[in-house]
């Protein structure tokens, strides 16, 4: 059984807004450690589209099979008819997901809060509160376009755009699991030249090259050197070709990031993945060494 947090507010703002929202799942049957992991998914979309609803069956599967709770977040997305009053591109989306992790780092102790939560409903719109579960380590997945958001948070992007994370969410980072990513948007175009009018430009704006926001041009960040990163990408996936994900294996490998790849496991499509076995037993293999390492 697992216990369902819904719609807590990570921003307090009046008022509020459901992209600034998580869920969180915490197996009633919790593996006691003194770790206290908690897993993160980042949903992909594009930039422009789905819910943290649309994962709850991939969240409380993952919950259920490794043990620990898992929060699925939401942020603002792209809007399809832009408008100079709620235009919202890189990398607005990856400081959301940003103050959702310095929110999950810093929320009050849940002994004294947690009665404001309900389980199986809806957090309180009017006050942030406290966790139903304290972490001490973060193990963040990041889907699709989340992989290249959780790169501009974990990695020096060479734009002038960079996110700098407080010490304690990279202290508490633990490993990123970056699964079917967008890493390199000039070589996505490249495959995928469509991409360009259906969601790079909007999110990005229009340029000639894309090379200031590629994660292949990233340099290591001060204060990760720690974290353990994990590739995956799946040979059935149609949408976003292997490249992407061997260039950033290469990319880290060459600065000395600990990573490793999983590319020839998955034989599902691009999102198809999120809803079969295989995905979730890749990532409980995956905590099981990283909890290993680290008791």
């Amino acid at each position: 059984m697992v216990d369902e947090y819904l719609d807590i507010p990570y921003i307090a703002s009046q008022p509020q807004t459901p992209f600034h929202k998580f869920d969180i799942y915490v197996p009633r049957e919790i593996k006691t450690s003194s770790l206290c992991l908690l897993i993160c998914f980042v949903h992909g979309g594009a930039w422009r589209s789905e819910d943290k609803s649309d994962h709850a069956v991939l969240a409380r599967n993952l919950a259920l099979s490794t043990g620990y709770p898992v929060a699925v977040p939401n942020y603002r997305l792209t809007p399809r008819e832009a408008t100079p009053d709620n235009i919202v591109r890189h990398p607005e989306h990856a400081k959301d997901i940003l103050h959702f992790l310095e929110f999950i780092c810093t929320a009050p102790d849940p002994r004294s809060s947690v009665e404001s939560l309900s389980i199986h409903t809806h957090a309180d719109d009017g006050a942030t509160t406290g966790l139903p579960y304290q972490p001490q380590r973060l193990l963040l997945l990041g889907h699709s376009c989340a992989a290249h958001m959780l790169c501009t948070i974990f990695l020096d992007m060479p734009h002038g755009g960079r996110l700098y994370s407080s010490d304690i969410v990279l202290a508490r980072t633990t490993t990123l699991v970056l699964s079917e990513g967008i890493y390199d948007i000039d070589t996505l175009l490249s495959s995928f030249p469509s991409y360009r009018k259906w969601f790079i430009e909007a999110v990005f704006g229009v340029h000639d090259s894309y090379a200031d926001v590629s994660m292949t041009n990233a340099a290591t960040k001060s204060g990760c050197g720690h974290i353990r990163w994990l590739i995956i990408h799946s040979k059935g996936d149609t949408l976003v070709d292997e490249r992407q994900s061997q260039m950033a294996y290469d990319h880290l490998k060459s600065r000395a990031v600990e990573v490793c790849k999983s590319l020839d496991e998955l034989i599902d499509e691009h999102n198809e993945i999120l809803r079969g076995n295989q995905y979730i037993e890749i990532i409980r293999r995956h905590i099981q060494k990283i909890v290993a390492t680290l008791e």
